[in-house]
């Protein structure tokens, strides 16, 4: 097998560990051809790239995530291999491409939801135990809830979430939790905006959501009784942070029944726990000595 050879270029000696927008005559050579005839830096064919995976897509041919991604396939083939030597992505016993190791491990080291996982799982666990269904947790994200962890069993009601996932803030307990604690140009941005109908019961008109937002408030959770599926129910409590903000909502699904109600205070309790671990103990006040009393 004959020897890689290595050039020289702008930028120094070129190795098989450059990246491939570094090597001489590369169409992505950084300062000559960076960016593509749209103006597209390589950052953002990148992030394309990325976009094209999802909860439903884990894996893909190269073919389509040059579709989802917009990109010529031959560009797309070259970036891809980029990203498989980089541990970014990488190829399965299918040959189908997927999100690699090495970028889960960048997201585990910088999410900014570790220490809130980390607070809540204890009582995720224990709710789970409670109520033997899906106990989950959800962050506001632009204008949906993402779900940054959950537990379920197979016996669990039929649940639309997953780990990673999205679901619209209108139609979703925990969803309805964020928005009725959001700020007023998101809510206002909602409420002006077409509502998709899951169920018959799902809220797709302005009164019946400012109604139900104001309910939420009022009561400190929400109850969602078949607004994305009529045979389960979604019930949420808010998670606060030390300063009282809403940052996540800690949520149930169980089947959609008069026993549903009864997961009510085990629900609050837990986002109460949470949020006490979240905060951290009480600062102790110093003792005062004899003479200072």
């Amino acid at each position: 097998m004959a020897p890689r050879t290595r050039h020289r270029g702008r930028f120094g000696r070129a190795g098989p560990g450059m990246p491939v927008w570094l090597y001489p005559g590369s169409s992505l050579r950084r300062g000559k051809l960076a960016r593509s005839t749209s103006g597209e830096s390589v950052l953002e064919r990148v992030v394309r790239i990325l976009d094209a995976f999802g909860p439903d897509t884990p894996a893909l041919q190269v073919s389509q995530i040059a579709t989802r991604a917009k990109l010529p396939l031959s560009t797309a083939s070259r970036m891809v291999d980029e990203l498989i030597d980089h541990g970014l992505l990488r190829r399965d016993a299918h040959r189908h491409v997927r999100i690699g190791v090495r970028l889960w491990e960048l997201g585990q080291r910088a999410s900014p939801t570790l220490g809130l996982r980390e607070a809540a799982l204890p009582f995720m666990e224990d709710l789970h135990a409670v109520t033997g269904h899906h106990v989950q947790i959800g962050v506001l994200q632009n204008d949906e809830v993402l779900f940054i962890e959950r537990l379920s069993a197979r016996s669990s009601v039929i649940n639309f979430t997953r780990i990673a996932g999205r679901l619209s803030l209108h139609a979703s307990s925990s969803g309805l939790v964020l928005l009725a604690h959001a700020g007023r140009t998101l809510q206002q941005r909602i409420l002006n905006s077409p509502m998709e109908r899951f169920t018959d019961a799902t809220i797709t008109t302005e009164a019946a959501l400012r109604s139900e937002l104001a309910r939420i408030r009022r009561d400190g959770y929400a109850f969602c009784s078949g607004y994305l599926h009529p045979e389960a129910t979604g019930i949420a409590a808010p998670i606060r942070d030390s300063r009282n903000r809403v940052i996540a909502a800690l949520s149930v699904v169980v089947p959609n029944d008069d026993a549903a109600r009864s997961h009510i205070p085990a629900l609050l309790a837990a986002a109460r726990g949470t949020h006490r671990l979240l905060v951290g103990p009480p600062a102790e006040q110093p003792k005062l000595d004899n003479h200072e009393q």
